[in-house]
Parts: structure tokens; C-alpha cells; sequence
């Protein structure tokens, strides 16, 4: 049986329309479920909408449809932009499901039997866009840390769940499972903000709005978003209290949550806490992926103007271009700007000079001195070693970075090689060895080299630009596109015929 991995995006809050950097967490953990399905897992991705809460049911109300009818919309438009980015999702979660609403209300009662949920009554500092309560430790300038909006003071009737009953036992998890928060600052600053100061119990209900799942033995109460929303990772996948499916015990538990670094406090605390109260395990890891910001570095904002949407962008370049970038320059724990002129550059440089053009005269050259016909290398010369020898270990490299969800490393890795390809053209210059019939043996080896290398490439390609790896291949006329074909450098069969050559990105005068 083949390993398992277990990874989900969190679930967009259906409120508006997904902005790119929304949909970059989305291209984020799809290249690493396709990069794992290409290295032999048994992989099951899930993403999708969470769609309870007071804004939804405000929004509806500004734009007189229901709830229902509203959420519907903005799901769909969340699955129409992650089909057009190549989102290869296994699940698409919509919280309004009857099953999962069923379940939420099960694991609600089985926490307030067993005294982990308590009925009291809240006062506190709510912001309604963030669905999230304050305490006035936690407030930035007096307004919500997470977004920067003021908020209201509520009084209540709700539930509370027991947080600091778990308080010590979470630090000391935390602690001694160095992988179980990643990026390692992002773990500094929810252990130094939040648990080591000590957590308070969490208002987990409403009376104020009716717009979710309604707490099965008090129904005037909704439960709180967060709960309803963080067990989706499990209600999609066959957890019940009463007895869990096949698929849960196989999946279970997740191997990482995709996650944006402003909703890491939920996802760190209130989280591990619900399934520590369940008797589950931990997911292993929990990645806090930084923001993309507005070419100024500045948060997207329909207010000011600066908000980019991937369906216009995938538009304007195409769809593995702006995989590429998202991929490629926002680092690993930083947050990177996107613009209309950033991404131009990168295409250009990247894309249509390092990549295209490269794939482009290799596979000309083939066609302008030997029909397109593939032939067996036979001479070498020490010119060779360094760009085979750098094609041999590039699936170590990519796996070492990938392991470390260091993605845009691993693509860099692959671009490594394919640079020096280019440089490999310039020091044999096969032009030079066409015009001399004794030098045909070496032409036909420099040209072998060239083209395994970019195969080699491709083959870890696919996880990041699948569409342009499938049309490399078609170019190459080959089949060996799986990671074994990787390491002893003899992947393309002497004797096929090349496919002509197709521009893959033309470029883009600024």
C-alpha cells in the first residue's frame, strides 16, 4: 500500500470574491500534493468554502438573497478560480453541508457532556469581520489585531470551551514537537503572544445572528464559526463520535494544514485543544504561509484600489505564469509583493528566456541536423559531467527543499538545471559541430544530453507548472515522466521522433 499524506488548505471565508493572495495558499499546497502524488503517495487534498457567521448573513441581507443563495454564489466562484489555477483538490468542503452540520452538533454535545464546553455569559470585544473575540491585552491600537477594524462590546449568553484547562499540556506539546509549527517564528510568536501568557476559555456560541449551526440541545445558540469551520479536516474525511469511517482511520491524521500566517492562533491553539478534548491525534504540521502583498507592500484593499484577482491575472499571462510567481518569489517566511510589472519581469527572464527559449532551440536543433530523431550518446567530452551530474541529483535536491516546504527553492532547483542548459548550448556551440562531419557522434550526444536534462527538469515540473510540463513532454515525445525515470540520465529513447517545437511563452513587451 502506498503511503499516505493527508493535506488541506484552510477553507476561504465566503464573504467576497477570493483576491490572489487568497489564491495563492490554494497553488501553495497544490504543489506540494501533486509534488507527493509524483513521489508515490496515496494523497487526499482538501480545500474549500466555510460559509456560517454574522458577515455572511450581513452580506446577504446588503445584497437581498438568503444566506444560502449567497454562499452558493461566492462558492462557486472560489471553485471556478481554483479549477483555473490547476487546483488539483481531491475534496471541495462547503461548511452548509447537511453531514458536516450534523457532526459539528455531535461533537458539541460530546464536548459539553464531558465538561470541556460550559454555558456562561460573554462580555467581551468581537469584530465582525474576523468573526473572532478580543480581550483588550490582545487589541492593537485599541482595534482587532488581525485586521485593523474597531470592534464592538457584546454581552451575552453563550458557551465557553475549557482552554485553559489545556493550557500547560499545549505548551509542553508545542514544545517538544519542533515540526508541529512551521515557519519556527511564526511557532516564537504563539508561544511568547498567546499560550505562555496563558489562554482564556472561548465564547464558542451566539445569540445575536441564527446564520449556522444551531447547538442541538439550545437552540437559540449558533456555534461559533471557528469551531464549525477548523472540523471540517475531519468531518470531510468520515470522523463521527459515534464511530468513524475506513477513510478517517487511513487519513487521520493530517499530515499538514496550509495555512495564512493571521489565522494561525486558531488553527494553534483552538484547534490542537478540540481534537486533544476528542482523544485525536495532532496533525503533524501546521504551516503559517506569509502574505502576498500590493506591488507597494501594502495589504490588498478594495478601499485602496490595489486589489489583484488571479481569474484577471491567469487572463492576462496565462495560468502557469502566475503559478510561477506565486510559487517562485514569495519566500518561505516573508511576505512578497505581486504587480503587473513584477510578474512581466519574472515571465520574461524566467519563463520565456530561461525556460522557453531553451526548450525552444534544443528541440530545433534536433529537427534543423537530424530530422527530429533522437540518437544515443556516444562521445563525451568533460564538458558534459558538471550539467549530467547536476540532471542526476536534481530529484535529491527538490525533495530536500520540499520536505522543508521551502517551494520556491525546490522550483528555483529545477531552473538551476535548466540554466545550465543555456550555458551548456553556449560551451559545445552545436552550430559550430554541424558544419563539420567528423564532429556528427558529438553533435548527437551534446544534443542527447540537452534534451534528458530538460526532461530530468520536467519530470519535477509537473507539481509546479503542470500544463507546461505536459506540452514539454509532448515536444519530447516521451513517456518517462515519472520519478523513477530520474537518476541514471538515459530517459529518452534513441530512435523517437521529436515533435515540432511550440512557443511556451512568448515574450511580453512591457
Amino acid at each position: 500500500m502506498k503511503p499516505k499524506f493527508y493535506i488541506t488548505t484552510s477553507i476561504f471565508y465566503a464573504s467576497s470574491k477570493p483576491h490572489v493572495g487568497n489564491s495563492y495558499e490554494g497553488v501553495l499546497t497544490d504543489a506540494i500534493a501533486r509534488y507527493k502524488r509524483l513521489m508515490g503517495y496515496d494523497v487526499i487534498f482538501t480545500t474549500g468554502t466555510d460559509e456560517h457567521g454574522q458577515k455572511v448573513q450581513n452580506k446577504a441581507l446588503e445584497n437581498n438573497v438568503s444566506p444560502q443563495e449567497y454562499v452558493d454564489n461566492i462558492s462557486l466562484e472560489v471553485r471556478r478560480i481554483d479549477d483555473l489555477l490547476n487546483i488539483s483538490y481531491d475534496k471541495f468542503v462547503r461548511t452548509t453541508n447537511p453531514n458536516h452540520k450534523e457532526i459539528v452538533g455531535q461533537i458539541f454535545e460530546k464536548l459539553y457532556k464531558q465538561g470541556d464546553i460550559y454555558k456562561g455569559t460573554y462580555k467581551g470585544l468581537y469584530c465582525t469581520p474576523c468573526e473572532s473575540f478580543f480581550t483588550e491585552k490582545e487589541l492593537v491600537d485599541g482595534k482587532c489585531p488581525d485586521c485593523g477594524r474597531e470592534v464592538s462590546l457584546v454581552e451575552e449568553e453563550a458557551y465557553f470551551l475549557k482552554l485553559s484547562k489545556y493550557n500547560k499540556w499545549l505548551e509542553e506539546y508545542i514544545e517538544n514537537h519542533s515540526d508541529f509549527i512551521l515557519p519556527e517564528g511564526r511557532k516564537n510568536e504563539i508561544m511568547n503572544n498567546f499560550i505562555k501568557p496563558g489562554v482564556e476559555d472561548l465564547c464558542i456560541s451566539r445569540t445575536s445572528f441564527d446564520w449556522g449551526v444551531k447547538v442541538p440541545h439550545n437552540q437559540k445558540h449558533v456555534i461559533y464559526v471557528w469551531l464549525d469551520a477548523l472540523v471540517n479536516y475531519i468531518t470531510f474525511i468520515g470522523y463521527n463520535p459515534l464511530g468513524s469511517s475506513e477513510e478517517f482511520k487511513r487519513y487521520w491524521p493530517a499530515d499538514v494544514h496550509i495555512i495564512g500566517k493571521d489565522i494561525l492562533r486558531f488553527h494553534t491553539i483552538y484547534w490542537p485543544v478540540i481534537l486533544k478534548a476528542l482523544d485525536l491525534e495532532m496533525p503533524k504540521t501546521i504551516f503559517g504561509h506569509p502574505w502576498v502583498l500590493a506591488a507597494d507592500s501594502d495589504k490588498m484593499s478594495k478601499s485602496k484600489g490595489n486589489v489583484l484577482y488571479a481569474d484577471d491575472l491567469v487572463n492576462e499571462y496565462g495560468t502557469d505564469a502566475i503559478r510561477y510567481y506565486l510559487l517562485h518569489e514569495i519566500p518561505y517566511s516573508h511576505d512578497g509583493n505581486i504587480s503587473n510589472e513584477l510578474i512581466t519581469e519574472r515571465y520574461n527572464a524566467d519563463l520565456a528566456n530561461t525556460l522557453g527559449n531553451l526548450v525552444n532551440r534544443t528541440i530545433n536543433m534536433v529537427h534543423k541536423y537530424f530530422n527530429g530523431e533522437v540518437f544515443a550518446p556516444k562521445e563525451f567530452e568533460i564538458v558534459d559531467k558538471e550539467l549530467i551530474e547536476m540532471a542526476k541529483h536534481l530529484s535529491e535536491k527538490v525533495e530536500n527543499k520540499m520536505n522543508d516546504f521551502k517551494i520556491a527553492d525546490a522550483l528555483d532547483e529545477i531552473f538551476i538545471l535548466y540554466r545550465r542548459c543555456n550555458k551548456y548550448i553556449d560551451e559545445t556551440m552545436p552550430w559550430v559541430l554541424a558544419k563539420d562531419e567528423t564532429k556528427k557522434e558529438r553533435l548527437k550526444t551534446v544534443l542527447y544530453n540537452l534534451l534528458e536534462a530538460i526532461r530530468c527538469g520536467t519530470v519535477l515540473l509537473q507539481a509546479f507548472l503542470p500544463e507546461t510540463a505536459n506540452k514539454i513532454f509532448k515536444e519530447l515525445n516521451t513517456e518517462n515522466k515519472s520519478i523513477d525515470s530520474l537518476g541514471d540520465f538515459k530517459g529518452m529513447d534513441p530512435g523517437i521522433i521529436l515533435n515540432k517545437p511550440e512557443v511556451l511563452f512568448a515574450r511580453i513587451e512591457k
